[in-house]
């Protein structure tokens, strides 16, 4: 099968043929390309949903990603990002190993054809030249004959003639002796010629044209098998990647069976706990005896001397909060959060005190670090004055020493706040024990519920539907009449207002910065102070920490309390 002997005479036809084969690769090459191009934008795409939906930094939405579903959530956004990777591969593999290679053997490919229709061609017109030369002493013949064909009969007719001279007839007889010699001249060069393109003509079309037509033949397969490969490693760079995609999957598939539903549960625990303790029983109080009724310790009301309740629900004080009653859903927000974070639960409290603690301690040990590195720059500056002058780093060590104090004092004050707290959550010292037992005999379950919710209350972010775990419906109107008229408890001493307080929470009372008032209720333990202006007679809770509180020795009017 070859194309010199099969098709000796298509030279058009396979010039045609063959610019289609190399427009297929162009083709071919141009499908490749956009292939890339779709690839490299799904990529992107898939990278910008993977950081669309990454947790901003130092955001509170960081703070989420602690929980092991959040966790799983992150991993499949990164393994997303690698899986994106994959494509980029994949686009910048067909682009080098397909598209830049087949644009190379395209242009080879050109200048070969160019080249062997060029020699074709050549081959034309050398044959075409040579029949025009084998015409032309062809037709040189053909008149060389017939004028000493002519030449010869005038002749005869001069001989014939008696009237013609001997001279004229051996002139004619000479004229066609000469048109004989020159039909024999043409007809020995028409036969050399002749013979030489029967030569020519047999070479071209049993040789030249074959030689070409199968160089043809050959640069058209190679063209074919040349496509067929890069077909063959269009999938091949799909096929390699493919161990990479199934691990991203996989990472995905681990990241999802790694969510412990348990271990999230509990963080929610961490997250939210309070650290108060729950209210005790509320004990029956006999009213068919009001004249030697006793108030129970575990009532509501805080007991006094008199036998009377203390909570007003309707009327002017409101000093304490029915623990189980659901306020309105109000987020207080202030200008600031208190230094101490008395604002908040016990509980977060204490999380938040031992977080400020060790980013005070990693300051700490910063400003320490830097210190021994300035220290070791002034001793090299000592053996090489030439590198700088040692009394130019003194102004630096002192600052950093003075700065590593203020932090350590600041340490210091938060620790002690931090003790504090972990002295009064449950299980956390003899404060703790006070609470769970002795100290809830004490203090009856109302105020403790109502220093819990005050507690919550400040800076708004705790407020109390998120302390309480359940919610009694009750009315609290119906007690307002029989408390209304109730005697307001003695001053146990005064207080100095050292910050202003906003009080827009329900149970508390604002102050100003110096303001003076009278103290009715010491601190129980819950980080409250119940206080009183005398004018106005109103009363309400502050932070301990915002008050400087002087009691009197021997209260004026002071009751004794059971």
């Amino acid at each position: 099968m070859s194309w010199g002997a099969e098709l000796w005479d298509q030279f058009d036809s396979l010039e045609k043929h063959t610019q289609w084969g190399i427009d297929l690769l162009e083709k071919y090459i141009k499908f490749v390309k956009e292939r890339t191009e779709i690839e490299l934008s799904y990529a992107k795409q898939l990278r910008n949903l993977s950081k669309k939906y990454q947790p901003k930094k130092n955001s509170k939405e960081e703070e989420e990603y602690k929980y092991t579903s959040c966790q799983a959530f992150l991993s499949t956004l990164h393994e997303t990002s690698d899986y994106a990777g994959q494509h980029e591969v994949i686009s910048e593999n067909m682009t080098a190993q397909i598209m830049v290679d087949l644009a190379r053997y395209v242009q080879e490919l050109k200048q070969e054809r160019k080249a062997n229709f060029h020699d074709g061609r050549k081959a034309q017109q050398h044959m075409e030249t040579c029949w025009k030369q084998l015409e032309s002493s062809k037709r040189r013949f053909e008149r060389d004959c017939k004028e000493a064909e002519r030449a010869q009969q005038y002749f005869e007719k001069m001989d014939a003639d008696i009237n013609v001279t001997k001279a004229d007839v051996e002139k004619a007889r000479q004229q066609a002796q000469i048109r004989h010699q020159m039909a024999e001249d043409s007809r020995a060069d028409y036969s050399s010629i002749l013979q030489k393109f029967n030569q020519e003509q047999h070479e071209y079309y049993h040789t030249h044209i074959p030689n070409i037509f199968q160089k043809i033949q050959e640069m058209e397969e190679r063209r074919i098998v040349r496509i067929g490969e890069s077909m063959k490693t269009y999938a091949e760079v799909d096929r390699q990647v493919i161990p990479i995609l199934g691990k991203c999957l996989d990472g995905i598939v681990a990241a999802a069976q790694a969510i412990d539903q348990k271990s999230d549960s509990q963080l929610v625990i961490e997250a939210y706990k309070s650290g108060f303790e729950p209210p005790g029983d509320i004990e029956f109080e006999d009213y068919t005896q009001p004249l030697k009724r006793t108030v129970s310790n575990n009532s509501l009301s805080t007991p006094r001397a008199d036998g009377k309740a203390e909570l007003k629900f309707g009327g002017k004080s409101k000093g304490k909060l029915w623990p189980f009653i659901k306020k309105n859903k109000l987020s207080l927000k202030l200008g600031a959060t208190p230094e101490d974070f008395s604002n908040l639960p016990p509980e977060q409290r204490r999380k938040k005190l031992q977080q400020k603690v060790d980013e005070l301690n990693k300051e700490i040990q910063k400003e320490m670090d830097q210190r021994d590195a300035i220290t070791k720059m002034k001793d090299v500056y000592l053996k090489n004055p030439q590198m700088g002058d040692p009394a130019s780093l003194d102004h630096k060590l002192a600052e950093v020493s003075q700065n590593a104090e203020r932090l350590r004092l600041e340490v210091q004050k938060f620790e002690a706040w931090l003790a504090e707290v972990e002295g009064r959550l449950p299980g956390r010292g003899e404060q703790a024990r006070r609470q769970s037992g002795m100290y809830e005999s004490q203090q009856p379950p109302a105020v403790r519920s109502c220093a819990q919710d005050r507690e919550s209350s400040p800076d708004g972010s705790y407020t109390e539907e998120q302390s309480q775990e359940s919610e009694l419906k009750v009315q609290a109107t119906d007690f307002d009449d029989e408390f209304d008229d109730e005697e307001p408890l003695p001053a146990i001493g005064t207080c100095k207002a050292l910050y202003t307080f906003e009080g827009q929470n329900e149970g508390t009372i604002s102050v100003a910065e110096g303001e003076t008032l009278f103290v009715i209720e010491e601190d129980k333990g819950d980080g409250w102070t119940r206080i009183r202006r005398s004018e106005e007679e109103e009363e309400g809770y502050v932070p301990t920490s915002y008050v400087e509180v002087y009691l009197d020795k021997n209260p004026k009017g002071a009751k004794t309390y059971i």
